[in-house]
């Protein structure tokens, strides 16, 4: 580390961190014996070092060659366009030469600077080798560059679209035999993202507000008012025309979808006929707002979800007119996952105000957490409302979690105890990787998709897919229609549609959609397909979460929790006799078993050593039930002090946390994406998102239950290949050696007491007033102080002479050397010091400083600050003298600003007693909103320069006026926050002006160093262009 600004750890291959094993690789590539399933997953990818580059360049070469062939066999006769006098030319080698210079260009750059997400070192965002048949697919498709937006731009490719549909629908276990009498049958299509798939299932409650209208007051479909006859979701029948808005809002998604057929077979109503109505009336023609005013919906139509949501949502809501607000976040439980409980009580809310609710959506595979919801119990609440009166559609966003149904057997039924059985393992050896199954529970969520009306998935996901490629599916196809304005054709044509129209999207690239047909039909949508590479990348998963589990004893320097509770706490918080001792010893205990179990065994010692152990008691029931739902552990740190206290400030272990993130990621140009030895990324947990999750996940790392949000560590693993020869024990060696290094700059940050203190100077009668620096990222430096003291007379009257010559000067007093605050300078009284200037040349040396006493000195650590800003005014300290009146800014919260003025004038009546100023009192500036203007612009854009200025239109220079009011502060002169900006209003001690500047006074504005980290790195992110700049050179 070359200063603390520098990458707080850089790695050299070669360190002890890179363990080589005997045959001089740092895993084995010997071939498992038997493990049939490995062997086929190895034969999708290109590999980790290009193992299966020649059989990719083949493949390349091949479409390459078709290509050219496709093209010299249409129309031979027409001849050559491009003579070959013409690439003899000057000009044209001019310009392939510039293009070859551009591409060489290019390509070292992406080389150079492109996270290496192929590698088994790569555990951080939804990024893998993607499979070869999917990059085949898409590259041969592209070279044509079809639109799948109708089928004469894409005939092919088309199919493909419907064929992928089709597969995926399989997956999940929807219907696609029109044959079999009572299930619908499903439908599926390829757009650009989960976005766009989220965004289509919008107008399904909107649709009988619709027919209402085309039926009543004469419409065109008036002459089945009479006879209409509808099922409401209660199960009672009425007439279509007499039903109330809110049971229109209600019907069930299978009422509503049989409409269309039941108008053809009841009054032999065409489809034709139908569609040219519903242009007239239907939502997609009319708009969201007329409807809802003419049915007088005044309580916004909602849609329900996890407040853990993916960021599509809200933009969904908003794009479609909905409104982000009206996208209700649910509480999640403590493991991430929808909180039924919290379901049933906004469902009961909404059916008391007759709210409508869109849909409630489960999500497959939180893309933070891994966390599966539980879709069975969204299906049941659904049953339960409906003989309410309230239905929604039940969609799965299982953009995440879709491919995982690949891992269901078909054989597999709910309740069946042999669901609770490990997968049979074949195979052997030091390569050998075993599969794994997902928990029961999630198996059982997982299956029960097929229930749902809606599941959106992304093939560009776990389907290891280029972007960009999501997917939508229909339980009932006929739910299609409900995006476009075209209506079902009841007796069904058989012939290939235009499925460009049931979408949002215009335009769209037939290389997604044969990208994904062509992975799925190579790989397999079943257990010996996709199934058997998740089945892998799961075992994996739990070979890593096993080890952010057990990884820290009561000896390290931190401790590693995961998001996800072990067996062991669960059954300690289900059973009302646990005790904190017992709790703690059951963990201790499995953590250790753990240790034993798995983290110092291969694959095969695992397997081999469970076959003599009961079925409840084997280390691969124990995998399964570790770490998340699917194949993203989210974990965090805290730290130890050196005397072994466990840190409680939920800000310093995020510190430490982000501070490891950084050392594992690419951040800047200046970063080697190739010496990164092991990559993860982080998430926040918002107080407002996660609430009790978030809460209860401090407790189990010893953190303060606080506001704040809590940053956590996540590894994504998509790979199968870290658990072969035991590599997962590099990486996660290569994570302790980070986790130790960072843990001990937090210690520094934290631990180290003594420092040089500066203090603003600020004149008084017969004592001047000293300002602390502060700095938040300081233990030695994070406290707002404000101090009187009094200096030898020389010193004294050095200053005042240099005051009196430059009025405008700040001026600053400073430690001769390091010392404590509180344990010499307050407790002693005195300290020796020296007299700078702003532009640091020395006014005096040797400055004797007694009688150095504390007006006020608050604890800035995270947990002693406010959560939000002040709103309405802007809280100072104020103190003094009645001749020497000056501010302090209150830090109350970070990121901050310290703004002090000395020798103000003071306009307030009655006027504030010597007394009070003496004490320390508290002044708003009244008309000063705070909350609007933090954070702050660095100094120098504020205000031209750090320090008094008079130019620009910054609000806190000299001659500015000011209306205040002046509050007697309550608390202690060490007392701690929240809330230390909190005053009786019915108590001022004045009402008045304040002027800066005014008497001789100075001002001081800084909104740098009170927020700099010197532990941080620098940014460099103005690079990034620098280097793609040279592409650009190269076409010069």
């Amino acid at each position: 580390m070359q200063g603390l600004a520098e990458k707080p750890f850089s790695f050299k291959m070669g360190e002890k961190t890179s363990k080589k094993r005997p045959n001089g690789n740092m895993y084995t590539t010997k071939a498992p014996e038997d493990d049939e399933s490995h062997q086929m997953i190895s034969s999708l990818f290109l590999g980790p070092h290009a193992e299966n580059y020649e059989y990719f360049k083949r493949n390349i070469i091949t479409i390459l060659e078709t290509t050219r062939d496709a093209r010299l066999k249409y129309y031979p006769d027409d001849g050559p366009f491009i003579s070959k006098q013409v690439q003899d030319s000057a000009t044209f080698n001019k310009h392939t030469d510039r293009i070859g210079n551009a591409v060489q260009k290019t390509a070292e750059l992406l080389s150079k600077h492109s996270v290496p997400w192929w590698s088994p070192r790569y555990a951080a965002h939804m990024c893998m080798d993607m499979s070869m048949p999917s990059l085949l697919g898409y590259f041969m498709t592209m070279l044509y560059n079809p639109n799948n937006v109708s089928i004469e731009a894409s005939p092919l490719t088309m199919i493909a679209e419907i064929e992928a549909g089709q597969q995926l629908c399989e997956m999940f276990g929807f219907n696609l035999n029109s044959e079999v009498k009572d299930v619908p049958v499903g439908w599926g299509h390829i757009t650009c993202g989960g976005t766009v798939a989220n965004l289509e299932t919008r107008n399904m409650k909107f649709y009988p507000l619709a027919l209402n209208n085309a039926i009543k007051d004469f419409g065109p479909l008036s002459f089945v008012g009479d006879t209409f006859v509808m099922e409401t979701c209660g199960g009672s029948k009425k007439l279509f025309k007499d039903l109330s808005r809110w049971e229109l809002l209600n019907l069930k998604v299978e009422t509503v979808l049989e409409i269309p057929e039941r108008l053809s077979i009841e009054y032999g109503i065409s489809s034709e006929f139908l569609q040219d109505t519903m242009k007239k009336y239907g939502i997609q023609s009319v708009g969201l707002g007329p409807l809802e005013r003419q049915y007088e919906i005044d309580r916004p139509i909602q849609y329900m979800l996890a407040s853990t949501r993916h960021y599509s949502w809200p933009k969904s809501g908003a794009i479609a007119g909905i409104g982000s607000d009206n996208v209700v976040g649910i509480p999640p439980d403590i493991e991430a996952r929808l909180d039924l409980n919290e379901l049933d009580k906004y469902l009961q809310a909404s059916l008391e105000k007759q709210q409508a609710v869109y849909a409630v959506a489960a999500i497959v595979g939180s893309t933070e957490e891994g966390a599966v919801d539980p879709v069975r119990g969204v299906l049941d609440l659904r049953s339960k409302y409906q003989a309410r009166g309230l239905s929604f559609v039940v969609h799965a966003d299982a953009a995440w979690g879709g491919y995982f149904a690949s891992t269901i057997p078909e054989d597999f039924r709910p309740g069946d105890p042999k669901n609770a059985e490990p997968p049979k393992q074949t195979g052997k050896g030091d390569g050998f990787v075993p599969d794994a199954s997902l928990r029961v529970d999630t198996q059982e969520d997982i299956y029960a998709m097929r229930y749902a009306d809606s599941i959106t998935v992304d093939p560009h996901k776990a389907g290891y897919i280029p972007y960009p490629a999501g997917g939508l599916c229909y339980r009932d196809g006929r739910m299609r229609f409900l995006i476009t304005w075209t209506s079902p054709y009841i007796s069904g044509t058989g012939t290939t549609e235009s499925i460009g129209i049931f979408g949002v999207e215009g335009s769209k690239p037939g290389a997604s959609a044969m990208s994904t047909w062509l992975a799925n039909r190579c790989i397999g949508m079943g257990v010996d397909g996709y199934g058997a590479l998740l089945a892998e990348v799961c075992f994996t998963t739990s070979r890593l979460s096993a080890h952010w589990a057990a990884m820290s004893t009561k000896s390290s320097s931190y401790i590693c929790v995961p998001l996800n509770l072990l067996p062991s706490e669960r059954k300690a918080m289900a059973d009302p006799n646990t005790t904190e001792e017992s709790y703690a010893e059951a963990v201790d205990q499995e953590k250790q078993k753990i240790r034993d179990r798995v983290l110092n065994k291969s694959n095969q010692e695992i397997i081999d050593e469970d076959a003599d152990r009961p079925s409840d008691d084997k280390a691969m029931v124990l995998l399964r039930a570790l770490g998340s739902d699917l194949n993203i552990n989210a974990f965090a740190l805290n730290f130890r002090y050196s005397d072994g206290t466990l840190n409680d400030d939920v800000e310093e272990a995020n510190y430490l946390n982000r501070r490891v993130v950084e050392a594992l990621s690419v951040d800047s140009p200046e970063d080697d994406p190739t010496k990164i030895p092991f990559y993860l990324t982080s998430t926040e947990f918002e107080h407002e998102l996660y609430g009790n999750c978030a809460q209860h996940f401090k407790k189990r790392l010893g953190l303060a239950q606080d506001e704040l949000s809590l940053f956590v560590l996540r590894n994504v693993l998509m790979t199968p290949f870290p658990t072969e020869g035991n590599f997962i024990d590099t990486m996660v060696n290569i994570f302790q050696e980070v986790v130790e290094r960072e843990v001990k700059v937090c210690r520094k940050r934290n631990e180290t007491k003594e420092n040089h203190h500066s203090f603003i100077m600020q004149d008084g009668s017969e004592k001047i007033f000293l300002v602390n620096r502060s700095m938040f990222h300081l233990a030695s430096r994070r406290r707002q102080l404000i101090a009187s003291a009094s200096l030898d007379e020389k010193s004294l009257s050095t200053y005042r002479e240099a005051k009196k010559d430059n009025p405008d000067e700040t001026f600053f007093l400073s430690t001769a050397q390091k010392e404590d605050i509180s344990a010499t300078m307050l407790h002693d009284g005195t300290f020796e010091a020296v007299i700078t200037s702003k532009s640091g040349k020395t006014i005096a040396q040797d400055v004797h400083v007694t009688s150095f006493t504390a007006l006020k000195d608050r604890p800035l650590n995270s947990k002693y600050r406010d959560q939000a800003y002040p709103t309405g005014h802007m809280p100072f300290y104020l103190y003094g003298t009645p001749e020497n009146i000056h501010i302090d800014h209150m830090l109350l919260r970070a990121p901050n600003i310290q703004l002090s003025a000395s020798n103000i004038t003071l306009d307030v009546f009655p006027p504030i007693p010597a007394a009070t100023l003496k004490a320390g009192c508290i002044l708003f500036a009244d008309e000063v909103q705070e909350s609007a203007m933090q954070p702050f612009l660095p100094t120098s854009q504020l205000v031209g320069g750090q320090g008094p200025t008079s130019a620009g239109n910054f609000f806190f220079q000299k001659g500015r006026k000011f209306k205040v009011s002046v509050f007697e502060d309550r608390y202690a002169v060490g007392a701690g926050g929240p809330g230390l900006g909190d005053v009786d209003f019915g108590r001022r001690l004045g009402v008045g002006e304040m002027v800066l500047g005014e008497e001789g006074g100075e001002v001081w504005v800084d909104s740098e160093s009170v927020n700099r980290d010197p532990f941080k790195k620098a940014s460099q992110t103005a690079k990034w262009r620098e280097e793609f700049a040279k592409i650009g050179r190269e076409l010069e």
